[in-house]
């Protein structure tokens, strides 16, 4: 049983998650942005009530807004705060906890987004 040797600079080109350096101190990571959301060809929003591997909870899933990460948060809180409930915002889709559809199409319809709902 033989084991190769490897000099450190073989090792700090296999290792991507380096720390720190005696060359230049502590390494900072490049950070990377939050996916935007993405918009349909035909400008609508789609609206989904999910119940898939959230065991039974409903949660609505809205995808379709074209807009940074930032401006997904800010509408995800917006909703959040007027559903009285939970959320969050996953690569580009804002996800608001339980079953708020009325609530949830009627904000976003003052905010001037067009709706369709999509699923069953």
């Amino acid at each position: 049983m033989s084991s190769k040797k490897i000099s450190l600079s073989d090792w700090q080109q296999q290792s991507s998650t380096l720390v720190y350096s005696t060359d230049s101190g502590t390494v900072t990571p490049d950070k990377t942005e939050k996916p935007a959301g993405t918009a349909f060809s035909d400008g609508f929003l789609r609206l989904k009530r999910e119940t898939k591997g959230r065991n039974g909870k409903a949660v609505i899933t809205i995808a379709g807004i074209a807009e940074p990460h930032d401006k997904l948060t800010d509408i995800a809180a917006l909703l959040k705060k007027k559903c009285g409930c939970g959320g969050s915002v996953k690569d580009g889709v804002i996800e608001i906890q339980g079953d708020q559809r009325d609530t949830v199409s009627a904000e976003l319809t003052k905010l001037g987004y067009k709706i369709k709902w999509a699923g069953g």
